[in-house]
């Protein structure tokens, strides 16, 4: 039986003591007798020669390996990978076999990743529930009838069943945060260039506004998450940090906690019982070691159809095979950035700008502000598209009304499982770090779970 920790792991195939053929025929098999959650829509045929390479690379060069040599992991469909499809989750585009990695795929396996397959997403990312036209959808195992987020959600999903010890996702509006609080793990959305694959393309659209989206890790907790940071990064950082005592040294810090949302203009923002007791458990951690204090927080009215404007401007320049195969939010809003000209473009770019100086500015008179990971528990499968694409947008908002304005702001955010609800489904809680501090956002927690 392999050790739940990616961290044991790690050091188990550092030391010899088990190989990664064992590890990636472990891992397969798991994933073999877990089709039924739907989390992978291709399993690599080549992971067990891959495995044998790494055995080999191992008895040669033993210590000079990369930080996770011979470890599975997977990549969610967004993220090409040499030799495996990539759908984006669309049933519009050709479905085209990958000649190269992308820069994040190429990264890891220079630190000697076994890459399994390719984990399910929404169509494009767009979504924080992971269904599309293309395969079956990626339930939570917690229970199957329900969603695992998105847009990492097959990654998650992979994550909390022990089908791969960890999984690099990536979060333009909450993609890595959703999911990981829906499947019950630590999920960390870096600041804009922590990751440095993330802004090969740069650090803004094309239109002005910040880029949104960022590459994080899903983990079962903070060491977990902190090791695959490193390796995100190729530098050792975060890992180190945690492991030389800084989770108990920090103290004091001032934490602002707040139920608001930039949302609340434009749609009814609830945070079940449920949620709002966990909430308060991870609150009641924290305030074992720091200043709690109820943070008054003003956000612009227009934020939501600013946010939207920017974060759907992209899909008018995707090139489609056959539009008619198109789900219903991604036709629907790419007709929109169709009709919005680039003036209106341009001017939502300006507008959010200004509204990610405004979160700062109200963030930074706290060390770090506190918020529900999400209003409630993970919702049943098929619960988003029972209507339009504004039904569906709006009761992702609903379920994730703290997420997009971290993305915006380019900081830093972690959530951590702090509770379950009466089913036994996971809540948590949310921390953003306005100054970008990562290794305090796992210091912190890793605090919670002491």
């Amino acid at each position: 039986m392999l050790p739940l920790s990616a961290l044991t792991l790690r050091d188990q195939l550092a030391d010899g003591d088990i190989s990664s053929r064992e590890a990636t025929a472990h891992y397969l098999q798991q994933i073999d007798q877990q089709q039924a959650l739907g989390a992978f829509i291709h399993v690599s045929e080549a992971a067990m020669d891959a495995a044998a390479r790494a055995d080999e690379a191992f008895a040669k060069h033993r210590g000079k390996l990369g930080r996770m040599h011979g470890m599975p992991t997977a990549f969610k469909d967004l993220n090409d990978v040499a030799g495996m499809p990539t759908t984006y989750g669309s049933a519009a585009i050709k479905q085209t076999t990958a000649t190269r990695d992308s820069a994040l795929a190429a990264r890891l396996r220079a630190e000697g990743v076994i890459v399994l397959g390719k984990t399910q997403v929404p169509e494009f990312g767009l979504s924080s529930y992971s269904e599309n036209l293309i395969a079956a959808p990626s339930r939570n195992p917690h229970d199957p009838l329900r969603s695992s987020g998105g847009s990492s959600g097959g990654q998650a999903a992979a994550v909390a069943a022990g089908m791969i010890p960890v999984g690099p996702g990536s979060d333009g509006g909450g993609s890595v945060r959703i999911p990981a609080a829906a499947c019950g793990l630590v999920g960390l959305k870096p600041s804009l260039g922590r990751i440095p694959s993330d802004v090969l393309e740069g650090y803004s659209d094309g239109f002005g506004a910040p880029k949104l989206t960022v590459s994080g890790p899903l983990a079962h907790d903070a060491l977990d998450a902190a090791l695959l940071m490193d390796a995100m990064r190729g530098s050792d950082y975060f890992l180190p940090l945690l492991r030389g005592g800084f989770p108990e040294e920090l103290s004091n810090l001032r934490i602002g906690y707040s139920t608001h949302s930039p949302f609340q203009s434009a749609y009814d923002i609830a945070v079940s019982a449920e949620a709002q007791q966990s909430f308060t458990a991870g609150l009641q951690l924290l305030a074992r070691r720091h200043q709690m204090e109820l943070a008054t927080l003003d956000y612009a009215e227009d934020y939501p159809e600013a946010f939207t404007a920017v974060w759907t401007n992209g899909l008018k320049d995707i090139p489609l095979d056959d539009e008619s195969r198109l789900g219903t939010l991604a036709r629907d809003f790419r007709r929109r950035s169709q009709e919005r000209s680039r003036r209106e473009s341009l001017r939502a770019a300006t507008r959010v700008r200004q509204i990610a100086a405004d979160f700062i500015r109200q963030w930074s008179a706290y060390d770090v502000i506190a918020t529900p990971a999400l209003s409630g528990i993970p919702p049943l499968v098929g619960h988003y598209t029972q209507g339009s694409a504004e039904r569906d947008y709006m009761l992702q908002c609903q379920y994730s009304p703290y997420s997009s304005m971290v993305n915006v702001a380019s900081a830093a955010a972690v959530t951590v499982p702090v509770g379950t609800s009466k089913d036994g489904l996971p809540l948590g809680i949310q921390l953003i770090s306005p100054r970008s501090d990562e290794g305090m956002l796992l210091a912190l927690a890793l605090q919670i779970s002491m």
